[in-house]
């Protein structure tokens, strides 16, 4: 699939920052299986394109997303509300299949949530790295008064961006709330008038990639994710310094302290797509103990 043939979303990179728009305005972005394969496609390629430094994913019109497509009514959620078919013909949530795909994104994640966010519209910003929120947004864990529960793994996101208490409330009771609250709830950010929002994610993931080294910044979001489902702080030790040991033999080191020394900014030449993994192979067979 090229970008050109997308119809449920839309992919521009400017400057080094792409940006993927849900792009279903008259339907208010709704969420279709048309559009998780899109979606799933665009990070394919922000991932292998290394001019791309971040990507922010934001809604055309009034919506980011009011959640899923429910044109097939009652049905809508019968088969685990996706056709995507798992190992032995189990049926997998079509959400949760963008959320573990925004989890092992190469790039920063921006959500830039510029309207409603409900359903799967909210549960698939918790994977992004920050979430900045138009003044006219609208978020609602509205499962359980559709008679489903938590999708697009929420219930391992949720609780451990705003906490237990915060997330058992919003989940429980379904309720719609303003960007106030989920800003005083820590689920974004910070707010933005309407027209401020794409600039105000556009300055944070440049603040974010531009004097950084991509490699290092990939492995970094990978290691912060990865480290919120540890049980001790050793297992962080371990990636730690293996990625020192990795990233200290390398040019971007070099070019790093070099840069300091002279005053000017880095030029770091390391690509993501020439892949990092070294860093990570033991990170289920440790090579020390305590």
């Amino acid at each position: 699939m090229e970008p050109d043939e997308y119809a449920h979303i839309s992919l521009g990179v400017d400057d080094g920052i792409a940006t993927i728009t849900l792009d279903r305005a008259d339907k208010m972005n709704a969420f279709t299986e048309r559009m998780r394969n899109e979606i799933l496609d665009a990070l394919d390629r922000t991932d292998a394109d290394d001019d791309v430094r971040a990507v922010i994913f934001t809604g055309a019109g009034r919506a980011y997303c009011a959640g899923a497509d429910l044109s097939s009514g009652e049905e809508t959620f019968s088969r685990g509300g996706s056709p995507v078919i798992g190992v032995n013909g189990v049926p997998r949530d079509g959400g949760g299949t963008v959320s573990l795909r925004i989890f092992e994104s190469l790039k920063p994640v921006i959500g830039a949530i510029n309207g409603a966010a409900v359903g799967v519209g909210v549960t698939m910003t918790l994977p992004m790295d920050v979430r900045l929120a138009s003044t006219a947004a609208r978020f609602g864990f509205v499962f359980a008064r559709r008679g489903i529960v938590p999708e697009a793994a929420s219930s391992w996101f949720l609780p451990r961006l705003v906490g237990i208490s915060r997330a058992m409330e919003w989940a429980a009771s379904g309720e719609v709330f303003d960007a106030e609250e989920a800003l005083a709830g820590g689920l974004v950010r910070s707010l933005h008038e309407p027209d401020d929002l794409l600039p105000a994610a556009r300055e944070l993931a440049h603040r974010m990639t531009a004097k950084s080294a991509p490699v290092s910044v990939a492995a970094t979001r990978k290691m912060m994710w990865r480290m919120l489902g540890a049980d001790h702080p050793m297992a962080a030790h371990r990636v730690d310094s293996r990625a020192i040991a990795t990233r200290g033999r390398s040019a971007d080191v070099r070019e790093g302290i070099a840069s300091f020394f002279d005053r000017r900014d880095p030029v770091f030449t390391d690509r993501v797509s020439d892949g990092f993994d070294a860093i990570f192979e033991e990170w289920d067979n440790p090579s020390f103990d305590s």
